[in-house]
């Protein structure tokens, strides 16, 4: 049986109790496509802690922890450093704290391009550490073989084409892709690969709009847009970036709230009461019962 979390008032930690929800699978995240119709987009976000999978999760179809915990969470430059370890941690983390969406858990940098072995026995150590449902790879047609390897020993894929944020070193930084005829027909092809060799979803990130469509129109599995086109079967964000917890984010982010003010003013208060001595003492917040 699944589970969902409630917050023990006595203790302020989230305990698993039983919920009649079945987790959503690949299978079914697949199928949303059909005839190349997505009736139903396909919502993902990032998650990287448990409690923000808890609050994510009854909204999300995919949680993904992104190796953009390198950027959003750690301060790293880019997701480069990123390791299998950080992944794994992170990745149980989200699984613990879901019971709805299906998580997928990127492979980081130098974790997979070795060789399709390779990618399996990192694979295979994501799933087993965190429970999670499938992983994601970025690259296109020099990937196609390792998704195929993967898909035929059982787990499921999701790529990534367009600005593939691991290769930045080799793009020369985070600038939008297929502005040359050249480029925009080597980005279809590569998510055509992808598809043909078993992908059971494509991210498209950073491209010009027509772009994302023709993607969109050629594979029959769903595309999952971010920076790409609203015309994809589905869009991902990075949950801070949406959140407003960073004062720069990319141009095609859309600002949901502003967290970062929310949490800078209530850390204000609460300096201002420490430093003034007004900070209420342990009978003013303490009821025993």
């Amino acid at each position: 049986m699944s589970t969902t979390f409630q917050l023990d008032t006595a203790t302020s930690r989230a305990n698993p109790t039983p919920a009649p929800m079945k987790r959503l699978t690949i299978p079914a995240i697949r199928q949303r496509k059909k005839d190349g119709v997505t009736a139903q987009p396909v919502v993902m976000l990032t998650a990287y802690t448990a409690r923000q999978a808890q609050l994510l999760d009854a909204h999300c179809d995919l949680l993904l922890v992104g190796d953009s915990l390198g950027q959003v969470i750690y301060g790293l430059p880019s997701s480069v450093p990123v390791t299998l370890d950080m992944m794994a941690a992170h990745g149980a983390a989200v699984v613990r704290g879901s019971y709805h969406a299906a998580v997928v858990v990127d492979m980081p940098f130098g974790a997979y391009e070795a060789s399709p072995v390779q990618a399996f026995e990192s694979a295979s150590r994501l799933l087993k550490e965190t429970g999670c449902a499938a992983v994601k790879l970025e690259g296109g047609e020099a990937m196609a073989e390792t998704v195929a390897f993967l898909t035929a020993r059982g787990i499921p894929v999701m790529g990534h084409v367009g600005l593939t944020p691991q290769a930045v070193n080799v793009l020369g930084g985070y600038n939008a892709r297929g502005r040359s005829d050249a480029e925009a027909a080597k980005i279809v092809g590569d998510a055509r690969a992808l598809s043909d060799a078993g992908a059971f979803a494509i991210v498209i990130e950073g491209v010009v709009e027509p772009i994302a469509i023709a993607i969109t129109q050629a594979v029959p599995c769903p595309t999952i847009g971010i920076g790409a086109s609203a015309q994809c079967d589905g869009q991902v964000l990075v949950t801070e970036d949406m959140l407003g917890m960073f004062e720069r984010v990319p141009r095609f982010v859309k600002i949901y709230d502003n967290i970062a003010e929310t949490i800078s003013n209530a850390a204000a208060r609460y300096a201002g009461e420490v430093r003034d001595r007004s900070f209420p003492g342990i009978e003013q917040t303490y009821q025993p019962k």
